[in-house]
């Protein structure tokens, strides 16, 4: 874990300051102490993080189930609500052990790729009032209708109001501006010049820059409001801090909302993680599989845990983990690091914290939301065909105007009736000859329609493949073939060549051994649909 710590520090420096407010406005909009989003960050890192066998993904809070949340402890009462926190990551143990994480991979690709366009898209418009010093709605609040009464246009709208009317924070705009140059900057231009500006980020010198900001504008005009900082709690002796901690009251146990509302955060906590790591493996630069049953576990530990001591339920969190990526984190010592960075600054220096402006975070998420919603991708999915498209946008949608959930739910419907229309059509499966021999080779021999239902089962047989063996890849047949499946067949020609897998694919139009794109061969090809 410490062979790339040249590239995970300074990425785990860049996920905590995205992760800092998130906790806290997580914790904000789900009603309770702000301690516990900080409590559920720290373990969603350290714990879940030397538990999970995710490289890149990071927990902490779910923002997914704020509602939830939000209702139970009004209903319960915040130690009963521990109570059930406890029993969610009890029963996403028993799911891991069941080896429920399979259901990950049900998911097509259009889904995961329409949720993480339409996540960017909605950390743009949420950032947007911050941005402009106006946030009057906790910054955890991603569903479409918030807390305050208002929506994620209207709030927007409010903000835009604000700004033409004069009643708007200018230190805040002003900070937020200039630290979107500094991150344009070291981003387009400084990283390329050097190492040194690889290894500071442009994030740590935008957050420095605020706070100097604000300590050299605030008996001024540019003063920055108190509201317009984070706030962090800042307890004034030890048993101040120690008095934070919240612990569950097990006598609560016995009452059957208590085990209904445990159900449902295990069930919610779990889809959640499930698509967060298959969202976030497909963000992953070397293509990496994280180990779906093991992050059950973890995500179940972690929540044990946290509702042990005070906190919020835990999932893998897709913000975190795109933040990760983007800024270079190579194993998963940069969240563990970065929950360490959590733990350490709210013992230590929760004063410095609080200086800390918020509309440079959102300079910040501004950036991550960008890398997560590139307009190029809406054109790359709409040249791939309508039945790629539509699952799309209908995710992406349904996202910015519900919440991640209800999005994905309605992208997969329209996913599952586009292939029930080609099923009509043509019938599936994956049929494969032979098997191993001395020679090593295997011959595998895709059928005439290959879907996303299939994905599992073709994956689990490529990983499957011994070193060094030759594989006879049989698409003579085969006349439609889901862009997931090619996906899968270009993401394994990488693992083949460190693996030293030979393969041949065999079509009707002839015989290639080991090409460079499978993407590329099969849509070069006007008989084989994909």
């Amino acid at each position: 874990m410490f062979k790339h710590l040249k590239q995970d520090l300074p990425a785990s420096i860049v996920v905590f300051f995205v992760a800092l407010p998130l906790c806290l406005g997580i914790a904000l909009a789900s009603g309770a102490p702000l301690f516990s989003g900080l409590i559920a960050g720290i373990i969603g890192g350290i714990l879940v993080g030397m538990l999970s066998g995710s490289h890149i993904g990071v927990s902490g809070p779910a923002a997914g189930l704020a509602a939830i949340v939000l209702a139970a402890i009004g209903s319960l009462g915040y130690e009963p609500f521990l109570v059930a926190v406890v029993l969610g990551g009890i029963i996403q143990i028993a799911f891991g052990i069941l080896k429920a994480g399979v259901i990950g991979y049900y998911f097509p690709s259009s889904v995961i790729k329409g949720m993480l366009t339409g996540i960017g898209i909605i950390i743009i418009l949420k950032q947007i009032p911050y941005f402009f010093g106006f946030d009057k709605d906790p910054e955890g609040d991603f569903a479409f209708l918030q807390i305050d009464g208002e929506n994620t246009f209207t709030e927007i709208l409010n903000a835009l109001n604000a700004l033409l009317s004069g009643n708007f924070d200018n230190g805040a705009t002003l900070i937020a501006l200039i630290a979107m140059g500094i991150l344009l900057l070291w981003n387009n231009v400084l990283s390329k010049k050097g190492k040194i500006f690889q290894l500071i980020q442009g994030p740590l010198v935008a957050v420095v820059t605020g706070i100097i900001f604000y300590l050299l504008t605030k008996d001024g005009d540019l003063a920055l409001a108190k509201e317009h900082l984070v706030a962090v709690p800042v307890p004034e002796n030890f048993n101040g801090f120690i008095g934070q901690f919240s612990f569950p009251d097990f006598s609560a146990i016995t009452k059957s909302e208590v085990w209904v509302t445990g159900f449902t955060i295990a069930l919610v906590a779990s889809l959640e993680t499930l698509l967060c790591v298959e969202a976030t493996d497909k963000l992953d630069p070397e293509k990496r599989v994280t180990p779906t049953n093991r992050e059950l576990l973890a995500q179940g530990a972690g929540n044990i845990v946290s509702g042990m001591i005070g906190g919020l339920p835990i999932t893998q969190v897709i913000v975190r983990s795109s933040a990760n990526v983007q800024s270079g984190g190579k194993t998963k010592m940069s969240a563990i690091v970065h929950g360490f960075f959590l733990l350490i600054s709210v013992v230590a220096i929760p004063a410095v914290l609080n200086l800390i402006p918020k509309s440079v975070l959102a300079a910040i998420l501004f950036i991550v939301g960008y890398k997560l919603a590139k307009p190029v991708l809406f054109k790359t999915m709409y040249k791939m065909g309508w039945k790629q498209f539509v699952p799309f946008i209908v995710t992406v949608v349904g996202i910015i105007f519900t919440d991640l959930l209800v999005g994905i739910g309605l992208g997969l419907g329209v996913g599952i009736i586009v292939i029930l229309i080609k099923s009509y059509q043509n019938s599936h499966f994956l049929h494969k000859e032979g098997e191993d021999v001395d020679d090593g080779r295997i011959k595998m021999t895709l059928a005439e329609e290959v879907t996303f239902f299939n994905k599992g089962a073709i994956l689990k047989e490529l990983d499957k493949l011994p070193e060094n063996s030759y594989l006879e890849l049989d698409v003579t047949k085969t006349r439609y073939l889901d862009n997931d499946i090619i996906e899968i067949l270009d993401d394994f020609g990488e693992k083949a060549r460190n693996r030293n897998i030979t393969i041949k694919l065999v079509s009707e139009r002839g015989v290639v051994e080991n090409p460079e794109s499978y993407s590329d061969f099969f849509r070069l090809r006007p008989k084989l649909s994909t």
